[in-house]
């Protein structure tokens, strides 16, 4: 083989190289951002789980306190005793926000009935775990708002130019769902005097 033949081989074989790597050096950093993004998306929302959870977990002893006092709402008992099977039946993120709305909204009708009964307002088990519950929800808010922060950003590289590119290649190409309120939460409560 002549030298300018080897020379003209070994340009091509350099440029196929250089080329090889630039792809690889523009590929892994597009790659590996699109799984930390849907892996941020997936802790923040283990996070909101984690909260929602603990409110469950509260749920059964601030109902058996309010019973004890107002026996007659059962229908609330009931709608708080279905909703927290349900939150264990759901297998989508977007049943488990729907389910935690529901809930929010019952609690919120469970607070609002204590109102009606004196005794159980002054009784240190119903303020110890009414204290406990509004900790829990000022703590599922902030995990909401991290959740739906991370869903922003995770949603928004999608939609970039190459960032859908690499969402596939990843295998996370589809958007994440927010953390919504529900309709009853968008309504204006009605005060009566």
């Amino acid at each position: 083989m002549n030298k300018s033949l080897m020379g003209v081989i070994l340009f091509f074989v350099a440029i196929i190289g250089i080329g090889l790597l630039g792809y690889l050096l523009w590929f892994i950093p597009g790659y590996n951002k699109a799984i930390s993004l849907d892996e941020g998306v997936k802790s923040a929302w283990a996070q909101v789980e984690n909260q929602l959870q603990r409110r469950n977990d509260l749920i059964p002893n601030l109902v058996n306190t309010v019973k004890g006092y107002a026996a007659q709402e059962k229908e609330i008992f009931t709608e708080v005793t279905r909703l927290r099977s349900q939150w264990g039946k759901a297998q989508s993120v977007g049943e488990k926000i729907e389910n935690a709305g529901a809930m929010s909204n019952v609690l919120s009708r469970l607070l609002v009935v204590s109102e009606n009964y004196p005794q159980l307002k002054s009784n240190e088990n119903f303020l110890a775990l009414q204290s406990q519950l509004e900790g829990t929800e000022n703590r599922i808010s902030v995990e909401r708002r991290r959740y739906n922060k991370s869903v922003e950003e995770f949603n928004r590289f999608q939609r970039k130019f190459f960032g859908r590119f690499f969402a596939r290649k990843a295998g996370v190409d589809k958007p994440a769902e927010y953390f919504k309120a529900t309709e009853a939460a968008q309504q204006v409560p009605q005060v009566e005097f």
